[in-house]
Parts: structure tokens; C-alpha cells; sequence
């Protein structure tokens, strides 16, 4: 008998966590490579940056210092630099190992067993998974049916149900669609003061060059109301692998609350030198921002020659939909040495997101997508 058919431990488990499905991390390159012996692997389903960490910042990790030592667990320098840079009070930012551990900081800090808390559907997991391990009763707001932003279903709810958090991402993840100016105030003008606006900008970096993206932060701060906004380095900046993201928290009470409950060194030494140089470093910056237009702009072209039409994103990701299930349709990729991340929200389970990666990466993905649906072209004219 093994342990874990005599042993129960349902007991000791919080019954809003004993509920919870598995986030969705995806598969790593040696996993794939493991499980079907692929030389070649296209990992797009994490949205990562196709270009490696800058020199710069690899130059400022060999002299990163003694990692004998715990790391300040104040970050700073990097508290100065990112302060100066957005014109925010130093004590209004939080640090986290990835702006997801900033999101379950948040639910920790400010979530009561019963507490309301609001969000967008499709969306990012944790928006849901890590209020709901805390007790929240969700409140969903789905997007239209051509997956944009509903302002008028959004703000009826902010009046009705008067949430005691509001997670909103723009541009949205997973489909890429962003807010207007318009649309921030307008939930701005009917978000109650005791409803905490939390507005995750994961990929503000490739939004923030579009025309129609607002200042966000600026009319976050105009606007008098409570609110966090939460950022990270580990898209545009190259730094997935070593977790770092900030939060501007106002009134800055909640960035205090926030440093009770977070752990005191939860963003290590290297992650914050290796922040510091990613900053300076606008070559880099630029160079991804400029090569994720050109190339989401070519996929979204090839996609809609494969008969599919993914939807209009800011973000350095494509959302779409094809006649597949998308585990199933994911799990075929993966032959191929594509990985790519299927939707599993109720609603969505045909939807996959797909990350913009470099040329050669982008290529095998259309072609061995290609091939699969003709797979399914073909079976359709045999029937």
C-alpha cells in the first residue's frame, strides 16, 4: 500500500485552495525535448521575449557581488531609478519576485473571506485563482463577442456589486486588446473609493507606443481614487528567468500594508542588479519592440491565409480560435517541437495564445499549423 492511498490530508487543507484547479505554466524546452525527442523546439507559449538577456545586463550580473548575503530587501537602488522614472513617491512601490507574486501579495493583504472582487473574462489565471485561495466571492465581467472590453457591462457592475478589488489588464492577456482613454475614465467615473482598481500592465512596453494607449498611470493618479498598477521585466526587458516586477500603489497606507505580508527578501540580489541595467538599456528595448510589431503583424497575415483570424492585439502575443479543442490542438503542436498555450476557461476551450517569437520560431508554428489543419480540411472533404 503506498503512502498516498492510506495517508488522507484533505483535512488540512483551506477548503477555497482544496478547490482550485492547476495554473496552467506550460511545458519547458527540455520537456518537450524529453517527451518526443525534437532537436528543434518554438516555445511560444509563455511570451517570452525571443531575444536573449542584453549584454549589458549580463555584464552588470558577473559583478553582481557576494550572494552570501541576503539581497536588500528595500531594492534600493532600483526603488530610486523606477521612482524617478514614472515621478512617483519611492515609498508607493512594491517589489515582487514577478508582478504575480505582487497579485497574491495583494489578495493576501486586502481580501477578506466573502470580500467581492471583480474581474474580465477571458483572463489571466491568477487574477482569479489567487483571490478566490483567499476566500473572494468573483465577479465576472465577460467580454463582448468580438472579445473587447464591454465598458457598459464593466462599469454597470462596478456600480451594482461595488467589488472590493477590481483586477483589470491592458493590454489584455490573452487576447490584446487595450483600453482607450475613454474607457479608463469612464471606469474611473464609476469605480466606487472603496473598490481598490488594480491595473495590471504586463505588456505596457508594446502598447505604449501605439497611438491610441493612454497614460494610464497619469489617469490613475488625476483621478484621486485608490489604485495599484503593476508592471514587470520579465517581458520586454528579457528577464523572465529571474522574476522581478513592481507595483505603484496610492494612497501609499497600501504599499505599507503590502510590506507586512510580503517576505522580506522575496526579490533577490541578482534580479535587482540585473533590473537596474535592463532600464538603461533603450537599445535593447527598442530593438524588441520594433521586431514584435513587424513580426505579429506577419503572423497575423500568415494566420488569416491558414483560414483562422486571430484577434487584434498590442500585446507581443496573438489570440485565436480554429475547429480543434485547443489541448488537443496543443498537444499535436507539440510533435512538431511547438509549444504553444491552449485556453481551458469555461467558454474558451477552442482558443489557443500564441507568442511572438523569433522568425525561424514564428515559421514553424505557421507551417506545422498549417499542416495539422489541412489535417483537418482533408477529413472533412473524406466524410
Amino acid at each position: 500500500m503506498t503512502e498516498k492511498e492510506y495517508l488522507s490530508i484533505d483535512h488540512l487543507v483551506n477548503r477555497y485552495v482544496a478547490k482550485l484547479g492547476k495554473y496552467n505554466a506550460g511545458l519547458s524546452i527540455e520537456g518537450l525535448k524529453a517527451r518526443f525527442q525534437v532537436d528543434r523546439v518554438a516555445k511560444l507559449g509563455s511570451n517570452e521575449n525571443p531575444f536573449p538577456t542584453s549584454s549589458s545586463v549580463m555584464k552588470a550580473l558577473s559583478r553582481a557581488g557576494d550572494l552570501s548575503h541576503y539581497p536588500d530587501a528595500n531594492c534600493s537602488l532600483l526603488r530610486k531609478k523606477i521612482a524617478d522614472k514614472l515621478t512617483v513617491a519611492e515609498e508607493s512601490l512594491v517589489f515582487g519576485n514577478g508582478s504575480e507574486d505582487l497579485i497574491s501579495i495583494i489578495s493576501r493583504a486586502f481580501i477578506n473571506e466573502g470580500d467581492k472582487v471583480m474581474t474580465i473574462v477571458p483572463s489571466f489565471g491568477l487574477h482569479i485563482l489567487y483571490p478566490t485561495a483567499c476566500g473572494a466571492k468573483m465577479v465576472i465581467a465577460p467580454m463582448t463577442s468580438q472579445l473587447e472590453f464591454d465598458i457598459e457591462r464593466i462599469t454597470s457592475l462596478l456600480r451594482s456589486e461595488k467589488p472590493k478589488l477590481f483586477f483589470i489588464a491592458s493590454p489584455s492577456n490573452p487576447v490584446g486588446c487595450s483600453l482607450s482613454q475613454d474607457d479608463v475614465n469612464d471606469i474611473l467615473a464609476n469605480v466606487s473609493e472603496q473598490t481598490l482598481l488594480v491595473f495590471d500592465e504586463a505588456y505596457y512596453e508594446y502598447a505604449q507606443g501605439e497611438l491610441d494607449y493612454p497614460d494610464v498611470l497619469a489617469l490613475l493618479k488625476a483621478s484621486g481614487k485608490p489604485f495599484v498598477l503593476l508592471r514587470t521585466l520579465s517581458k520586454a526587458y528579457s528577464l523572465a528567468g529571474l522574476r522581478i516586477g513592481y507595483g505603484v500603489f496610492y494612497p501609499v497606507t497600501l504599499a505599507e500594508y503590502m510590506n507586512k505580508v510580503r517576505t522580506p527578501f522575496n526579490v533577490n540580489r541578482q534580479a535587482q542588479v540585473a533590473a537596474i541595467a535592463a532600464l538603461d538599456d533603450d537599445n535593447h528595448l527598442g530593438k524588441t519592440i520594433h521586431w514584435n510589431h513587424i513580426a505579429r503583424k506577419k503572423m497575423q497575415q500568415d494566420l488569416k491565409r491558414l483560414g483562422v483570424s486571430p484577434y487584434e492585439s498590442k500585446g507581443n502575443f496573438l489570440f485565436f480560435s480554429t475547429s480543434w479543442l485547443a489541448t488537443d490542438l496543443a498537444d499535436e503542436l507539440l510533435k512538431f517541437g511547438v509549444i504553444v498555450k491552449p485556453w481551458m476557461e469555461p467558454g474558451y476551450e477552442y482558443f489557443v495564445r500564441v507568442s511572438i517569437g523569433k522568425a525561424e520560431d514564428n515559421q514553424l508554428f505557421i507551417t506545422s499549423l498549417a499542416s495539422l489543419l489541412g489535417r483537418t480540411a482533408l477529413s472533412h472533404v473524406n466524410q
